[in-house]
């Protein structure tokens, strides 16, 4: 929790993807990232904390991570953001892994097709887009600056990275991409991965392996 920004994590789906809603303390709107597979759930939550989502942010097009992510569109009215170089992964049940691992072929969708680097307001909070390819080709981070805090989705793990065996996954792409564009950050950068614990850039320069 920062001084605006309320931090809101749910665990969701069959692989314990972490779903985060960031909230602005002062107007109670929101931006979920990540939202897994439990649109009916994450509802919920939203309607006891009293907030109203403004936006949807996917950090990757995998199923864990992007299977709500219409449902709640509709329901809110919202867009979903995903980086450009992520269309391939949400369209195509192979590469976004509906298909082959939970036997359930699904076509994700997105509404904002993000440039590296990207700048943009949400929810009151001034965004940032980080291209993390690796893991999928077209994965991404969200930094807020101002808040001190990166969701870092599948690219940055506490003490680890993300798997890169899957269609799109390069070791070394992800490798550079962290090193690039996440070790650059502020040591005391609070990382919200999208499984496992949250770490921060000091820590895991200090003790990731990988790095």
């Amino acid at each position: 929790m920062t001084d605006k920004m309320k931090i809101e994590q749910f665990v969701v789906g069959p692989v314990a993807t972490n779903c985060y809603l960031g909230i602005h303390q002062d107007t109670k709107e929101a931006f979920v990232v990540d939202p897994g597979d439990d649109a009916k759930g994450l509802s919920q939550q939203m309607t006891k904390l009293g907030v109203t989502p403004v936006g949807i942010l996917l950090t990757h097009g995998h199923f864990d991570h992007a299977g709500a992510a219409e449902e709640l569109a509709k329901e809110y009215n919202i867009p979903i953001f995903v980086h450009q170089a992520e269309q391939d992964t949400l369209e195509n049940p192979m590469v976004n892994l509906s298909g082959n691992m939970i036997g359930n072929p699904k076509v994700y969708h997105a509404d904002e097709f993000l440039r590296d680097e990207q700048e943009f307001d949400l929810a009151g909070f001034h965004i940032r887009t980080l291209f993390t390819p690796g893991h999928t080709a077209g994965g991404c981070c969200y930094y807020i600056p101002r808040e001190d805090v990166v969701f870092s989705g599948d690219s940055l793990f506490c003490g680890s990275i993300g798997r890169t065996d899957f269609p799109g996954g390069s070791a070394a792409t992800l490798v550079n991409s962290v090193r690039e564009k996440l070790m650059v950050l502020p040591e005391n950068t609070l990382v919200l991965p999208g499984h496992d614990a949250r770490t921060t850039i000091e820590q895991e320069r200090m003790y990731n392996p990988f790095l």
